[in-house]
């Protein structure tokens, strides 16, 4: 079982709970940390869920560096995987990370909640501004005023003045706005079949 079985079979999944919310963006491979880590599939609403997907052709070496990323800037994380995978990361995932099962069922690839997720207590907003492009970043500052004598600054400089005068909740809620009001940017455009 690889990655190209579980991500149409987790997408139809996905589309199908959220296809009358047109509050929700489904977005692949969304790079966190300015690229440092990327998170298989995102629901981006009224929070930002990720879903990590780690199947039998996988391995989790990079598990631990994208665990330290994805706490610091996901509300909610899935991890879905593989039995094999999934007895390993059971004890070693944070409790509050949900945890489903990928496994073929007579015939069929099943996805299947093994653990519920929580939301995560612990969001770092200098992580989550990053998420913010440059011109994204400058518009929030316009929108409040605060960009006088920073317009021809580079993005790091404009993320610093967001954290400095946003809160937490802020600068998640424009974050979340700016990606769903993207076009045309990663996301998932059509429904694949999956019997999940």
């Amino acid at each position: 079982m690889r990655d190209s079985d579980i991500r149409p079979c987790l997408l139809n999944c996905l589309e199908k709970q959220y296809k009358k919310d047109s509050n929700t963006l489904i977005v692949q491979e969304l790079g966190l940390c300015q690229g440092y880590a990327r998170v298989d599939v995102a629901v981006v609403n009224g929070s930002l869920h990720g879903y990590e997907i780690k199947s039998e052709k996988d391995t989790l070496r990079r598990l631990s560096g994208q665990l330290d990323v994805y706490c610091k800037v996901l509300d909610y994380v899935t991890l879905v995987a593989s039995p094999r995978h999934l007895s390993r990361v059971t004890h070693t995932a944070p409790a509050w990370w949900g945890l489903w099962e990928a496994d073929y069922k007579k015939g069929d690839l099943k996805i299947v909640t093994v653990r519920p997720g929580l939301e995560n207590d612990s969001v770092d907003s200098a992580a989550v501004v990053q998420l913010l492009w440059r011109a994204e970043a400058l518009e929030i500052l316009k929108t409040r005023n605060l960009h006088r004598g920073i317009v021809d600054k580079p993005r790091r400089v404009l993320w610093h003045y967001i954290t400095e005068f946003l809160s937490l909740n802020e600068i998640r809620e424009e974050v979340r706005n700016c990606i769903k009001a993207r076009q045309n940017w990663r996301v998932v455009s059509q429904q694949v079949s999956c019997d999940g």
